[in-house]
């Protein structure tokens, strides 16, 4: 009986009428007295009114797509699990798309998401072709972008540039010959403001690194490895490495010391991003920690803002970060 119950059996059994039960429902007005009666039955009989009615009442499917460029990277585990706690408490389901950073799949994603029913969209984002910024401006629903700053959208991301700088100023106190793994520049953030910041570290202390010692790589451990390989085959002097990512700078540790040198006496090794893998590599990696949990939930936040209000705000933050100073720098 109880799973059958509808709109017209509550209100039988609260002896109101189901124009009652109905605004009791969608939080409309009804006097204390018979909200005291609906409530005892739904109580009792355990109703759940349907989602599907709900969505044709509002129009709403309190379903929140999240596009994101790959699904076993500590940095988007942690960015999801804050839009997870946020959407979750305002009573949002999320939809993962995992695109494998294929830009095509990307662009699928985003289109499947415009042209279907979902209340918001949180783009984790890498980078902008012609074709993304086509798409976003066609976008119908309230999308926020993290991990990226793009002029006129809401977004969240990091202070990429000062986090390279900071930690490029703090390991080449004690370096003269330094090398960089960076990735591609396509991606503003992690490619180009990270190496910049780097740069802008050299330059405070006077030195340059030539572009036969600055390798790319694609944000695993493998390419890590391959381009520490290169590099101290053409060089092997070098006593400073940089990397944009934790990942690639575990990677580029293991190949070091297969080579045999010490770090840091030898060889110093600097991340960014403060992941699991710097946590648990022998020496412990000097890093850059970034909020990205904090940041998930900043950007969930903003989302729930403009899909529940004509009067959210399309904000531009900003993160903060800060060095964590392990044992693969020398002090």
């Amino acid at each position: 009986m109880e799973s059958f119950m509808n709109i017209n059996e509550i209100a039988r059994l609260a002896g109101v009428s189901r124009t009652t039960v109905s605004r009791y429902l969608n939080n409309g007005y009804v006097s204390e007295e018979k909200k005291e009666k609906i409530r005892a039955v739904i109580e009792k009989t355990g109703y759940q009114p349907s989602a599907q009615a709900q969505m044709l009442r509002t129009k709403k499917t309190k379903l929140v797509g999240v596009v994101l460029p790959k699904i076993n990277s500590d940095t988007i585990s942690r960015e999801v699990a804050g839009i997870s706690d946020v959407l979750s408490k305002r009573g949002y389901q999320i939809i993962l798309a995992n695109t494998n950073n294929d830009l095509e799949e990307e662009l699928k994603s985003l289109s499947l998401f415009r042209d279907n029913q979902v209340d918001g969209v949180v783009f984790i984002a890498t980078m902008f072709t012609r074709k993304h910024r086509q798409m976003l401006k066609e976008y119908k629903v309230p999308i926020v972008i993290l991990g990226q700053k793009l002029e006129g959208y809401p977004c969240v991301y990091q202070d990429d540039y000062q986090a390279a700088f900071m930690i490029g100023e703090k390991f080449l106190e004690h370096g003269k010959n330094a090398a960089y793994i960076g990735v591609t520049e396509k991606d503003e953030a992690v490619g180009l403001r990270r190496k910049k910041g780097f740069e802008a570290a050299l330059h405070k202390y006077k030195l340059t690194v030539p572009q036969e010692k600055t390798k790319t790589g694609d944000f695993t451990l493998e390419s890590g490895y391959e381009c520490a390989r290169e590099l101290f085959e053409e060089d092997p002097s070098i006593d400073s490495l940089m990397c944009a990512t934790d990942t690639m700078a575990v990677g580029a540790m293991t190949y070091i010391k297969e080579r045999g040198l010490r770090i840091p006496e030898d060889v110093q090794v600097v991340g960014i991003g403060d992941g699991t893998p710097g946590k648990i590599i022998d020496p412990k990696l000097t890093t850059v920690h970034f909020f990205y949990k904090t940041s998930g939930m900043e950007a969930a936040s903003m989302l729930a803002d403009l899909m529940e209000s004509e009067s959210g705000i399309k904000k531009e933050i900003k993160m903060g970060c800060e060095i964590v100073l392990r044992n693969s720098h020398r002090k």
